[in-house]
């Protein structure tokens, strides 16, 4: 009966300790990860200066170019005749482009055609006006000669017959009739032959308006550079549909143009920018000003600084959602030529005397971030807070620095190991 108490005791105390015994290997197994495989790669957490970049491939184009359109010719497209090669260095009124103006010549022999009868037509006109006022003159001289003979027989009425005299009387009335007829018809005559030349005339006017206007458009069928520089010339935008990203050729000589259309630019040398293609998530780190360093590929000896001149609006499709960014040179070179290719790093932060470690290092899970911190043989997940994060570096706090991270997720490299597969690194 003495020892009941005891056993009682003891068989109450042995379960409490097992489930303890359990607890504490479960939340040991849960803090700790023993590498027990190959060598797992490690870093330190390293302290220092940390200088965030965006780094993009871009493309050399002239600053305030001068675009070369195909002239606007109504609803008619147009043929190139000649075109240059991109590339292609030209001076001041230098040809670069010209298109089939064979119908512009045709127009403009009918319109030339056209003015010459008008021409005719204006002169027939007026000589028939003149000859017509040099009539109306003699018609009214005579009318006035008449009037003048009729008073003088109507002076003598006294010493005729009263019939004569009335006759007489009569005849003086009709010549002053006609002569007031007349007085008052050259004016009307007068204004339809001025009427007429006039007709003539606008006829001649728009005869004369079709060959100016043809003559101008075959001078606009000719493309000249108003300043030097290099000739780039454009994609071709009226062979049927296209889409985003889609590489569109060059225009080249035979080839069909819209009016308006550009064909060709010369860049300004004096201003020089690269075009760079940079995806959406680096948006919110740049703004204009910010530095940037150049290093053109066909010149890889030359380095060239410059700044961000202008962002662009952010298009393309929800899985390559990027944006255009222009960077102006501040020390271009004579040797650069539109279209050369440039590797561009903007240095958009610099954080001074910080914690950083690789971004292979940090790993996510359910909301939080951690790194795996090594204590003694075993690497232990350890929370952090990540300040700045970009391809290749993390700054972050919470380990100290000259502590012994991980590269890869030691749990799932001892599952690869014991499993016979090759080295992953993944994040848990």
């Amino acid at each position: 009966m003495t020892w009941k108490p005891v056993v009682l005791t003891l068989s109450g105390l042995v379960p409490l300790g097992l489930v303890a015994w359990g607890g504490l290997t479960l939340y040991t197994k849960m803090q700790t990860v023993v590498s027990s495989g190959p060598d797992i790669p490690t870093t330190t957490v390293k302290r220092g200066d940390v200088i965030f970049t965006v780094s993009a491939k871009s493309e050399l184009q002239g600053g305030n170019s001068e675009m070369l359109i195909a002239p606007m010719m109504g609803g008619t497209d147009l043929i190139l005749t000649s075109l240059r090669n991109s590339g292609d260095l030209v001076k001041a009124d230098d040809v670069v482009a010209q298109f089939d103006t064979t119908e512009q010549e045709y127009k403009l022999k009918e319109a030339e055609a056209d003015l010459a009868e008008a021409e005719q037509q204006v002169i027939q006109a007026q000589a028939d006006s003149q000859a017509k006022a040099e009539e109306a003159q003699y018609e009214l001289a005579q009318a006035k000669a008449d009037l003048r003979q009729a008073e003088l027989e109507a002076r003598r009425n006294p010493l005729l017959a009263a019939i004569n005299a009335r006759q007489n009387t009569l005849a003086v009335e009709a010549a002053r009739d006609k002569l007031r007829q007349l007085e008052h018809d050259i004016p009307n005559r007068q204004a339809n032959a001025s009427a007429g030349i006039a007709i003539q005339e606008a006829a001649r006017n728009k005869a004369k308006i079709q060959a100016e206007t043809a003559q101008k458009n075959i001078q606009s069928m000719t493309l000249r550079a108003h300043r030097a520089g290099y000739v780039s010339i454009q994609p071709n935008m009226s062979n049927g549909m296209f889409f985003d990203g889609m590489k569109l050729p060059i225009l080249q000589v035979g080839d069909t143009v819209r009016p308006g259309m550009a064909v060709a630019q010369i860049p300004d040398l004096s201003s020089w920018v690269a075009v760079a293609r940079i995806g959406e998530l680096d948006r919110g780190h740049l703004a204009e000003s910010e530095k940037a360093e150049l290093t053109v590929i066909a010149l890889p000896d030359k380095k060239f600084a410059g700044h961000i001149k202008n962002i662009g609006g952010t298009n393309g499709p929800p899985w390559d959602r990027h944006f255009d960014c222009q960077i102006a040179l501040d020390n271009p070179s004579r040797e650069l030529r539109p279209g050369m290719t440039a590797q561009v790093v903007i240095t958009t932060e610099t954080l001074r005397n910080v914690l950083w470690v690789p971004a292979q290092a940090v790993f996510e899970s359910d909301g939080r971030s951690f790194v795996y911190s090594q204590s003694g043989a075993s690497f232990v997940p350890m929370d952090i807070k990540v300040v700045r994060r970009s391809e290749s570096q993390v700054v972050l706090t919470g380990p100290k620095a000259g502590a012994l991270v991980a590269m890869a997720n030691p749990e799932q490299q001892n599952k690869k190991a014991q499993a016979g597969g090759a080295f992953e690194a993944l994040p848990k």
